[in-house]
């Protein structure tokens, strides 16, 4: 059967996500305009590397000891505090939400931290272009529930978005989870317990009810606990 594919050559791929969202302010408009293409990673789309030719995420930083990648930043706020926090790792973030891109760009700048690199797209693209392994340490924090039951497939935790994350994550890299959705954590704990390449390193309650020492709560987090929902923190091991 022949795979269907877009008009640039590459797979069809469903896209649910919002790609934009309210009227950007002009201050964000001119981060996007200015800051975007020196911090996007260069080929990842279709466009630009067709053959799919794998790309050095090391030579996007200075003397990165490490490469860590977030799945879904949202507004920015954890991966400019890990950035912040750890000056000798390399940060990849990717977030196709325009409108989230722009509030990172804003904080980058308040922060003045230069060791990330942004994917504003798609992240079944940045796992085609990632060499095997090349990834230390991955976070996937308050992704979108998908609530309604015949939607669950699109969540990240499912096989089509975990193979090509265990390719890219190298052999002892750890993954964190963040959510306040009950289902969402049934269903991670479910396809996690499935796949030969993740094992979660808890060893008690407090390892998914406490989150992580060098943790720093996201606007996703505080408008979870307002609302009475606790969160839950889950950790996975690349086998």
């Amino acid at each position: 059967m022949t795979q269907k594919t877009a008009p640039n050559g590459a797979p069809w791929r469903n896209f649910y996500g919002r790609r934009y969202g309210k009227t950007l302010r002009d201050s964000q408009r001119n981060y996007l305009r200015s800051d975007l293409a020196r911090l996007a990673v260069p080929n990842v789309s279709w466009a630009e590397n067709p053959a799919r030719t794998k790309i050095d995420p090391q030579a996007l930083f200075d003397n990165a000891r490490e490469i860590w990648l977030e799945i879904g930043f949202g507004g920015g706020e954890h991966m400019v505090h890990q950035a912040a926090l750890n000056p000798d790792v390399g940060l990849i973030g990717c977030e196709p939400f325009i409108n989230g891109v722009a509030m990172l760009l804003g904080k980058i700048r308040a922060a003045g931290v230069g060791n990330l690199a942004i994917h504003p797209g798609d992240v079944r693209d940045l796992f085609d272009v990632l060499p095997q392994g090349s990834i230390a340490r991955a976070f996937l924090l308050y992704p979108d529930p998908w609530p309604k039951a015949r939607h669950h497939r699109r969540r990240f935790v499912n096989p089509e978005f975990l193979d090509p994350l265990a390719g890219a994550m190298a052999p002892g890299a750890v993954l964190r989870v963040a959510t306040d959705i009950d289902d969402y954590v049934r269903q991670t704990l479910l396809e996690f317990g499935r796949h030969p390449d993740f094992k979660w390193c808890a060893e008690g309650p407090g390892d998914w009810r406490e989150p992580w020492a060098d943790w720093s709560p996201t606007r996703y987090e505080q408008k979870a606990l307002r609302e009475g929902r606790r969160p839950c923190y889950l950790t996975f091991r690349r086998v």
